[in-house]
C-alpha cells in the first residue's frame, strides 16, 4: 500500500490515542465453557463434560469484539446497540463498566434477549455451540431510542462504525438517517456489512466487506486479481463510497477509490493460524488512523498489519497498541 516513516507512524498512533468512536451494531457476549470429557452419557451417544467454575469465561463478541480492538489501540470506542432486560444484559453492562466504558448506549429491548453465543470444549475440541438470540428488525422506538442518543454524542466523537451481523439492529432506515446526520456533522463513517443491508450503506467514507460478501452481494466469483477489480469499482459506483476495501483472508486486501487505480497487498501475518476477528481488527484500526488524520492508503496500510498480527494467533484476539507499532516498525524492514 504505502510506507509509512516511523516518524508518520508515531504521529498517527499519537494522534488516534484517546479518539472517541462510536461503534453502531449487533452487540453480543462469547461464553466459553472449558471441561474434561469424563465417560457417554447413558441418555444419550454424548460425551459428558464436567466444567469447574474457573473454566468459564465470558468475551465481548460481535460489534462489542470491534471496541476490544478500540480499547487496545487507546481509543475510545462507545458502543450502541441491544441488549435484553435479562442477567445477561446487565453482565454486558458490568463488563463496559470493568472498561471504564460508558454503558449509556446499551438500549434495553424487551422483546429480544441478549444476544449469548456458548461455546461448549471438552478435551480442548469444540464439542458444541449454544446460540441465545432473536434474529428480528428492531420496532420503531427502538430505533428512535438509538437515533436519539446518537444525536446527542455527534459532537463528541470522531468517527463512527456501522457494524453489521444481521441481528437486526441496523435497519435501513437507521442506517440511513445515521449517515446522513454523520455526513451533515463532517463525522468520518466505515462499514463492515453483511448480506441483508448491504447496498444501505451509501456515501461512506469506507466500506469493507470480505470476499465470500462480496461475491454473494454481486452473485459473482472473485477468482482473479481482475474479477476483484471489477468488483471493487461496482461497489465504488453502486454505494457513492469514498472507498472500499475488500478483505481477501490469507491473500491481504485489496483497496479501490474513485479515479485511482487499485491498490492490492497481501497479507503481513508470518504464518496464519487463525483469520476469525481479523475483520474487526481491520475495521478498528481503520476507524482508529483515519480519526487521527490518516491519509486512506495509511489507514489501510497500518489496518493491514494488525490483521497480520492477530491471524498469527487462534482465536479472535484484538489487536494492542504497541504490537500494532512493532509490526510496522519491523516487518516493514527489508
Amino acid at each position: 500500500m504505502v510506507e509509512i516513516h516511523p516518524d508518520r507512524l508515531r504521529e498517527i498512533m499519537r494522534g488516534g490515542v484517546g479518539k472517541r468512536i462510536l461503534i453502531v451494531g449487533d452487540l453480543m457476549l462469547d461464553r466459553y465453557l472449558w471441561g474434561n470429557v469424563s465417560r457417554i452419557s447413558p441418555e444419550a451417544p454424548v460425551p459428558i463434560i464436567n466444567i469447574e467454575d474457573q473454566d468459564e469465561e465470558v468475551r465481548f463478541g460481535g460489534a462489542a469484539n470491534v471496541a476490544n480492538n478500540v480499547i487496545g489501540l487507546r481509543g475510545e470506542p462507545v458502543l450502541v446497540g441491544t441488549v435484553g432486560e435479562d442477567s445477561w444484559g446487565e453482565i454486558f453492562r458490568q463488563r463496559l463498566s470493568q472498561k471504564n466504558l460508558v454503558p449509556d448506549g446499551l438500549i434495553a429491548d424487551p422483546s429480544r434477549p441478549t444476544t449469548l453465543k456458548t461455546r461448549i470444549i471438552g478435551n480442548n475440541q469444540h464439542i458444541a455451540r449454544v446460540d441465545r438470540e432473536k434474529i428480528l428488525p428492531i420496532d420503531a422506538s427502538v430505533q428512535s431510542r438509538i437515533f436519539r442518543f446518537i444525536e446527542g454524542m455527534i459532537s463528541d466523537i470522531d468517527a463512527i462504525i456501522l457494524e453489521d451481523y444481521n441481528k437486526g439492529v441496523l435497519v435501513p432506515e437507521l442506517v440511513r438517517n445515521i449517515i446522513d446526520l454523520a455526513n451533515r456533522r463532517q463525522k468520518i463513517v466505515t462499514v463492515d456489512p453483511k448480506f441483508d443491508n448491504f447496498f444501505e450503506f451509501r456515501n461512506v467514507a469506507l466500506f469493507k466487506p470480505n470476499k465470500k460478501e462480496t461475491e454473494e452481494a454481486l452473485a459473482m466469483r472473485l477468482d482473479s486479481d481482475e474479477s476483484i477489480e471489477r468488483a471493487g469499482n461496482m461497489l465504488l459506483d453502486r454505494l457513492n463510497a469514498g472507498a472500499v476495501l475488500i478483505t481477501l483472508g490469507s491473500r491481504g486486501m485489496a483497496l479501490f477509490r474513485k479515479n485511482k487505480p487499485a491498490a492490492f497487498e497481501g497479507t503481513r501475518a508470518r504464518e496464519v493460524a487463525d483469520v476469525s476477528g481479523a475483520g474487526d481488527t481491520v475495521i478498528a484500526t481503520v476507524s482508529f488512523a483515519l480519526a487521527a488524520g490518516a491519509t486512506m492508503k495509511e489507514a489501510v496500510t497500518l489496518a493491514n498489519y494488525a490483521a497480520g498480527v492477530v491471524c498469527e494467533e487462534v482465536g479472535a484476539v484484538p489487536i494492542e497498541h504497541e504490537q500494532l507499532m512493532e509490526a510496522v516498525l519491523f516487518r516493514s524492514r527489508p
